[in-house]
């Protein structure tokens, strides 16, 4: 069985799982292969929402229970590198990479540096955006983390999967999935997009121009709602336009 093989069996067993808790178990069941022990998912939460509510944002939650309380009572989310280095990306990167891209200040470090207490030194973080423009964060942590460029873009994709079904379980219970008509073309693509390929890969296999298989990416993501392609790959597999 191929890698991709593999990860599409595991979403299956990610989409089949009932509550949000199962999703969290078993994507931390692969993700802890890499040392991302730790997940944490919800909405931000406006300026100014009073920290008793902030919990209620949480999707995802297997976060040290001490680090989370001291997060929510310190009001961390303000002052979070790494939520900041979110808000300007719309693709998963590592916790290390905040820290040289935002400006550390006195409570940005010391953010940082509590973390390191519950053996959080580093860990992949990226946001999603829902139709409504509401940001949904996304950050896996462990005290040793080692992922390879190809780990990385697999725990991306089955993080980016979890979070949907996550959500899928708190806003559509009840409900069936809205119809979303894909032209063959754009399945193609995001077929061999779901396999790594790049927009000129993709042209020389399908004999099309890259400008044409970056459109037909383009109108997929768009009528799946997604923000990148990992969001989209993840939301076709969910939607069983890629098997």
């Amino acid at each position: 069985m191929s890698q991709f093989d593999r990860t599409l069996e595991f979403m299956d067993q990610l989409q089949h799982a009932g509550t949000a808790a199962a999703v969290c178990e078993r994507l931390l069941s692969v993700t802890s292969n890499f040392g991302l022990t730790a997940l944490m998912a919800g909405t931000v939460p406006r300026p100014g929402t009073p920290r008793g509510q902030q919990k209620d944002h949480v999707l995802l939650c297997d976060w040290p229970g001490d680090w989370l309380e001291r997060y929510v009572q310190r009001n961390y989310v303000d002052h979070d590198p790494v939520v900041s280095h979110m808000k300007n990306l719309q693709a998963p990167f590592q916790w290390r990479e905040a820290s040289k891209m935002i400006t550390i200040d006195r409570d940005s470090d010391e953010v940082m540096g509590d973390a390191r207490e519950f053996k959080l030194r580093d860990g992949l973080a990226f946001p999603l955006v829902t139709l409504d423009g509401e940001i949904v964060m996304v950050s896996l942590g462990g005290e040793a983390v080692h992922l390879s460029e190809a780990e990385f873009s697999m725990v991306s994709l089955v993080s980016t999967y979890a979070i949907g079904r996550a959500m899928q379980l708190h806003t559509m219970a009840g409900k069936t999935i809205d119809h979303i008509e894909l032209a063959p073309r754009e399945r193609e693509c995001l077929q061999w997009a779901a396999v790594g390929k790049s927009e000129w890969e993709i042209s020389q296999i399908l004999g099309i121009s890259e400008h044409t298989s970056e459109k037909h990416l383009l109108n997929a993501k768009s009528k799946l709602g997604a923000v990148n392609r990992v969001q989209a790959v993840a939301e076709a597999i969910r939607r069983g336009y890629i098997s």
